[in-house]
């Protein structure tokens, strides 16, 4: 068991942890969430021993193994298969005093039976099947470490991670590097895994497959609940509903009790009543409140309207230097369109998303766009090439050096950048912060396509949700990159396979996606671009992902489903919104507004159940003809 008691913690002045305590089972699976600045890495040190608490303690039993991904890039001519055997230092030790010459046959004996103790002769083909999992073939195995990129040198320093087995495994945003078809395989691993996982994320859906516990860290403490992220969620829900409640009466009797004080406290029949009522008001510690998360702010420009079809790709290719990534590409983005390109990094997909925003030109075929089309392309470099020494009102200042001061904080005020954020400069700033503030920047003049590739790597659980719900509200096109699967879910109506060299729809939606990449159903896997930034190296080839099946009329059947799919969504997300507006304090203190927003809630309810029961509707008939999915 891991016990953290009491620990206190203060980085440059600012408590983190106050008197924080948990108990976290052995073997158990636990999810680390919080707001983005309330400690998590933090407490990660404290636990791997790297830094010390100013206060309380961390116990665990002697001997522990702590396993963490390493911070510095592996580099040089190791391989990646080499990389990973040599992180398990005890076989490494062995195998060493294994070819050392020795004399002595029960030293050698010894030596070799705690090599086959610890399974040692099958430690390569470990190592091979986790970063086959991870997206590299046999021949990216044996490459050197120094031909691939950041993003998959990461990955090597988590398979080392996985490799090693160690007792408590403490994993920080494991995801954020991985495509989905990556991501999908570590879920799998680790729902088996077969020690203590400490896991810091915020993608929900990897929590909820995950996660048999969570610790929420809120308040300068650490709050522990049983179950996944949703389970979480709910009860956390009903903590704040219920500490409000309990609040609302003991406020309703300490004002009881205070009248009943002044009106008899100086009337010698009452006074014996009233001393006794002060010293009960004054034993009656007040609740504290759990308040909700301050609400983050996306709002996109809403765009013209534009007759479609905004892009069109005409057996085209694309690439760099001459060289062709992507050919064959006969796709169209209409104003409307909801898609998201799935894949295995290194295919292409930030190639395509450059080709289709007009920073890439067409080597063969053609590229055609609307002449009036504004677009809006976030990518990570972005975040990264944001001036630290400048606020964000400065940013804005260089992009609109014509704009009124009025016109220009307007626009931050859209993304949650009040008067003091906005003259705060961007290096003091959080990652969520710096991602917001990208995202005005490029949708500062209505765009009619908004392209994000991963834009939720530096956005915790509540910003997630409220890029998502902004996303809902937003009349333009979208086309999406993301590891995040809640995202593309809720986002997507329609999904491009970029894979063997080109880019075509995909028939079905991301659940039969996941099925057929888990399920052996075409595996896409590569492992990805050198370390140039320019370039995307396809560096396996892989069979077709999908059959067409005969079908009647698919297209507008499939319509249907998406149109249903996109109306029940948009209800729920609605519904959602209003019931935890019913849970905060602020809306519980006005019985008015509180009425108000149950009215609203009372009426979506039917709304809600027909959408559902269309989408039913929708979903049988695809069904019955055929036309999901095997």
């Amino acid at each position: 068991m891991l016990d953290i008691q009491n620990i206190s913690y203060r980085v440059g002045g600012r408590l983190l942890f106050d008197g924080a305590s948990a108990q976290l089972p052995e073997g158990h699976k636990i999810g680390l969430v919080g707001r983005n600045g309330t400690g998590k890495s933090t407490l990660f040190s404290l636990i791997a021993g790297e830094i010390e608490p100013d206060g309380g303690d961390i116990r665990m039993p002697r001997a522990t193994r702590i396993g963490t991904v390493e911070q510095e890039m592996p580099s040089g001519a190791a391989t990646p298969l080499e990389i990973v055997l040599a992180a398990d230092k005890e076989r490494a030790r062995l195998l060493a005093a294994a070819e050392a010459d020795s004399h002595d046959p029960h030293e050698i004996s010894e030596i070799h039976e705690q090599l086959l103790d610890i399974d040692a002769h099958a430690a390569p083909t470990r190592a091979a099947i986790i970063l086959a999992g991870l997206g590299f073939d046999e021949e990216a195995q044996h490459r050197p470490i120094s031909s691939f990129s950041g993003g998959w040198r990461m990955r090597v320093s988590l398979a080392a991670a996985l490799f090693t087995e160690p007792d408590l495994l403490l994993l920080d945003e494991p995801t954020n590097h991985l495509d989905l078809e990556a991501a999908t395989w570590l879920e799998a691993f680790l729902q088996t895994y077969p020690r203590t996982l400490l896991v810091i994320s915020h993608d929900r859906d990897f929590l909820n497959q995950i996660a048999d516990g969570i610790v929420h860290i809120e308040g300068l403490k650490l709050n522990f609940y049983r179950g996944n992220y949703d389970r979480f969620e709910r009860a956390r829900r009903e903590k704040i509903a219920l500490t409000a409640a309990m609040r609302q009466k003991q406020e309703a009797q300490r004002e009881h009790m205070q009248a009943y004080i002044d009106r008899f406290r100086y009337k010698a029949s009452k006074a014996r009543q009233a001393q006794s009522r002060i010293k009960a008001l004054a034993r009656m510690e007040p609740l504290d409140v759990i308040l909700r998360d301050p609400e983050v702010v996306f709002d996109f420009p809403q765009p013209t309207e534009m007759s479609p079809p905004l892009i069109t790709l005409d057996d085209a290719s694309v690439g760099y230097d001459g060289k062709a990534i992507l050919s064959g590409l006969s796709l169209r983005v209409d104003p409307d369109d909801r898609i998201a390109l799935v894949g295995a990094n290194g295919n292409g997909k930030t190639t395509l998303v450059r080709f289709i925003a007009g920073q890439l030109a067409a080597i063969d075929g053609k590229r055609v766009a609307s002449g009036r089309i504004k677009t809006g392309y976030f990518a990570q470099h972005q975040v990264d090439e944001l001036r630290l020494d400048e606020s964000a009102f400065q940013h804005f200042q260089r992009l609109i050096p014509d704009g009124k001061e009025s016109h220009l904080r307007g626009l931050l005020g859209r993304f949650g950048f009040g008067q003091e954020r906005a003259e705060t400069k961007v290096g003091k700033l959080s990652g969520g912060e710096k991602a917001r503030l990208t995202l005005a920047l490029i949708t500062h003049n209505a765009p009619h396509l908004l392209i994000l590739d991963e834009p939720t790597n530096h956005l915790d659980m509540e910003a997630r949700a409220a890029l998502i719900d902004a996303l809902a509200d937003y009349n333009g096109a979208v086309i999406v990159v993301s590891h995040d699967r809640h995202l593309v879910e809720r986002v997507a109506d329609s999904l491009w396979l970029v894979a063997d060299g080109t880019a075509k729809p995909l028939d079905g939606d991301l659940e039969s996606y996941r099925n057929q990449i888990s399920g052996g159903g075409g595996k896409a896997k590569s492992a990805g671009a050198k370390s140039d930034k320019k370039t995307e190296t396809v560096v396996a080839k892989r069979p077709a992902a999908t059959v067409t099946k005969p079908r009647v009329n698919p297209s507008l059947l499939r319509k249907n489903l998406r149109d249903a799919e996109m109306a029940l969504a948009k209800l729920t997300s609605e519904r959602d919104h209003l019931d935890r507006l019913l849970t905060e304090p602020r809306i519980m203190g006005n019985p008015q507004q509180l009425a108000e927003i149950a009215r609203h809630r009372d009426a979506l309810q039917p709304q809600l159940e027909q959408a559902e029961r269309l989408w039913l509707e929708a979903a049988s008939v695809i069904e019955e003809l055929g036309l999901v999915e095997s």
